[in-house]
């Protein structure tokens, strides 16, 4: 970490203030009584991984909230020389875990990141990523169309080749970021093999939804099927609508509110006619927007209520197996102790205050035996596509995770987000490393049905 001087005063506006530069607009700019509630204590920089890494006031949450309110104020303004502050944070919300005042950052860089799309002109890369990500992963069936191309780039040898010469990391680093953390292309990417509906194994005592999500429908299929398998041998029904699409978590969590809000909406209407008692998720990052739709539907006065009913289903997969319980017989995972640790996914420990419960579930297996990393509430990097738009800082944070969870000398990794999965994959093969890398509920569908992890 770099080093850095603290103190709020000697932040420097001079290069921003100009009253023809653009402020924010009169559409929910960040609240002045959400920015008041900081106290500038600096709690928060130790938790935050941007500061942690970058090492400059400004990019902590303390500096973007003092910033946000010299905007307000007309002090400064929203410039290149701004923005990237707002950039660099990653949303991972730690700062809102620990802070003892009780600010709303979430809230805060929420209302922020839609000014800085509508009032700030970016580069034209820049906007050329951002239009690939942003029309291109929130939809499932447009990324499918690509799955034939990545499969042949990836079996001829081609991405090997790509990689090796390093010559697309130094053109262009963000597309060597996308291809950094690419899945291996399987033929299982190309099917969509579950129904509509799956009946209870044992005797029914709920009905649940199942979102797919998008990434995780294509390339973590197997989580998705795992998924279904525990949820019907615990007693539930499972509805699955073909009409789903994205849960909006990418487009909400990088400002684009008119795309978050129609795929919200869509969703929305997709779970209308199931009379189902919750929604199941298996993706952190999907989970926390999902339970946010409330917030981004607030002004719809068409889908407000609508919203906040939908949000009021929605569980996590692991938060709700704690709940009901699991009532199907688990079997060891190995003939020995089996050591893992579980990788904390920050919009399940922090956005969703879920962390007891993924541990609660994994040491029911018999056999199991959990271990904690050091520095376990850091973010990984992944932060959705930040690691795509900004690799160096993600890059850093990633190996220090990886070091932190390979240091526990566990066997397997538990993770329950694929971003962050593919995060850590990237970084333990970068260091030389193998090791076992499953979403915890893969682990319990195998105990269930009896198959030993081949480790």
């Amino acid at each position: 970490m770099q080093t850095s001087d603290n103190s709020l005063n000697n932040f420097d506006f001079k290069t921003t203030v100009n009253k023809n530069l653009p402020g924010f607009d009169s559409q929910d700019p960040p609240k002045q009584e959400l920015i008041d509630s900081c106290v500038h204590c600096g709690f928060c920089l130790s938790t935050c991984p941007s500061y942690r890494v970058i090492g400059k006031e400004m990019d902590s949450p303390r500096g973007r909230i003092y910033l946000m309110d010299a905007i307000n104020k007309g002090e400064a303004a929203l410039t290149d020389a701004t923005i990237e502050h707002f950039d660099s944070c990653l949303g991972c919300l730690a700062c809102v875990t620990t802070c003892p005042s009780g600010v709303e950052y979430d809230k805060l860089i929420a209302a922020t990141r839609p000014q800085v799309e509508r009032n700030q002109n970016r580069s034209w890369w820049e906007n050329f990523i951002r239009a690939i990500i942003f029309n291109l992963f929130p939809y499932p069936d447009r990324l499918r169309i690509f799955l034939p191309l990545l499969y042949v780039y990836q079996k001829l040898g081609i991405q090997k080749l790509v990689r090796k010469t390093g010559l697309l990391k130094l053109i262009a680093p963000n597309l060597a970021a996308m291809d950094s953390i690419l899945p291996k292309i399987t033929l299982d990417s190309f099917q969509d093999n579950l129904p509509d509906t799956i009946p209870a194994q044992t005797e029914k005592k709920y009905r649940v939804g199942v979102i797919l999500g998008c990434v995780q429908r294509l390339f973590f299929s197997p989580v998705n099927e795992a998924t279904v398998r525990v949820l019907t041998a615990n007693g539930c029904e499972v509805v699955i609508p073909k009409t789903q699409g994205c849960c909006a978590a990418l487009p909400a969590h990088q400002g684009q509110e008119q795309q978050a809000r129609d795929l919200a909406k869509q969703m929305i209407d997709s779970f209308a006619e199931t009379d189902v008692d919750y929604i199941i998720i298996n993706a952190a990052g999907c989970g926390h927007t999902l339970k946010e739709y409330g917030h981004i539907l607030e002004n719809d006065p068409e889908y407000k209520h609508k919203a906040q009913e939908f949000a009021a289903k929605v569980k996590d997969v692991q938060e709700f197996l704690s709940e009901i319980e699991l009532t199907a017989k688990l079997s060891p995972l190995t003939e020995g102790e089996l050591t893992m640790v579980y990788q904390d996914a920050c919009h399940l420990l922090h956005g969703q205050k879920i962390s007891l419960q993924p541990r609660q579930l994994l040491k029911k297996i018999p056999g199991v035996k959990l271990k904690e990393a050091i520095d376990a509430a850091l973010c990984c990097g992944s932060a959705g596509v930040y690691n795509m738009l900004q690799p160096q800082v993600a890059d850093e944070l990633g190996q220090q995770k990886v070091d932190n969870l390979l240091n526990t000398g566990a066997e397997l990794i538990a993770s329950a987000n694929p971003g962050c999965s593919l995060q850590i994959k990237k970084h333990v093969e970068l260091k030389g490393k193998e090791i076992t890398l499953m979403h915890p509920i893969e682990l319990l569908d195998r105990s269930i049905r009896g198959v030993k992890l081949d480790l």
